[in-house]
């Protein structure tokens, strides 16, 4: 059987420098969900990218915090290591210098320095003022692939795409297609990615504390004789007082939020949609659904 390169580039870094978008923009689609908030993913997510040269399967780890108080962020943490720990043939160690070097990043480069596979630093958000970079030049001297891009406006990727189709092994062709799931994702099926759309509508519209309290599960999708996709669908929050919230006054704010989600899914799945979006209050689903 013939080889080609195929690879699979771990990416890791503090909570919000970009990896997911980062995913979504070379990958050409949306595999992981973003928004400006701090743990928006929350466990590792595979998606596949394909050209001539070969294929790489780019894995986005959950940020990495140094402090992890919570029962939904210690378990992100846990989900976070078990990745870095997983076999990779390259990370990406990416870091925003538009935000002051802590102790998140100091536990960050401590995993990085452990990591026995190449390692390239990628100093990321290249398009914005980097308040910050001084402090963190002196990794250039640690790493000895370093690279300075904007995921968000896709630029000076090119290179570093070079460099990782330079680093990655020669593999049989097709070793990590897995038909199972929904292409390019590999490692989430149609249920948990609609659930991830309507999640990422929440952290978007809603406050600062609500999303962290807040999930989405799909319990049916059905596709209609008239080629339209039922999906049955549950926002679970951790309180009644999040619940009137997500709902709002008239029920606003949850039509607001499932019109939003409804347009995304049928975005990606090029189908009209019916959304049945509902809300509960369950105050274990932080242990029920990440254990």
């Amino acid at each position: 059987m013939d080889k080609q390169k195929q690879g699979i580039v771990l990416l890791m870094g503090r909570p919000n420098v970009g990896k997911s978008t980062f995913v979504n923009n070379i990958i050409g689609q949306k595999v992981a969900i973003t928004s400006p908030k701090p743990q928006t993913t929350r466990f590792p997510i595979q998606g596949l990218y394909e050209e001539e040269r070969g294929k790489i399967i780019f894995t986005d780890t959950p940020g990495i915090f140094d402090r992890a108080t919570d029962t939904l962020s210690k378990k992100i943490n846990e989900q976070a290591m078990r990745a870095v720990n997983k076999e990779a043939d390259v990370v990406l160690y990416f870091v925003d210098p538009t935000r002051r070097r802590d102790f998140e990043e100091a536990k960050v480069l401590g995993i990085a320095r452990k990591i026995n596979a190449p390692v390239i630093l990628v100093f990321n958000k290249a398009d914005m003022k980097t308040t910050y970079m001084a402090q963190y030049m002196y990794l250039e001297d640690e790493f000895e692939h370093v690279f300075k891009i904007s995921a968000l406006e896709r630029k000076h990727v090119g290179p570093l795409l070079d460099k990782i189709f330079e680093l990655i092994p020669d593999r049989e062709e097709d070793q990590f297609i897995d038909s199972e799931h929904i292409y390019p994702l590999l490692n989430m099926d149609s249920k948990s990615f609609m659930a991830e759309l309507i999640r990422e509508k929440v952290f978007l519209m809603m406050g600062e504390e609500v999303p962290y309290t807040a999930t989405a599960v799909v319990d049916d999708i059905k596709e209609r004789s008239n080629g339209m996709l039922y999906i049955k669908a549950r926002i679970l929050t951790t309180h009644d007082r999040y619940k009137k919230m997500i709902i709002g006054k008239a029920g606003r704010k949850i039509k607001e939020l499932g019109s939003y989600a409804r347009k995304e899914i049928a975005l990606a799945t090029n189908k009209k949609v019916f959304l049945d979006l509902t809300v509960e209050t369950d105050e274990h689903w932080q242990d029920t659904l990440y254990s």
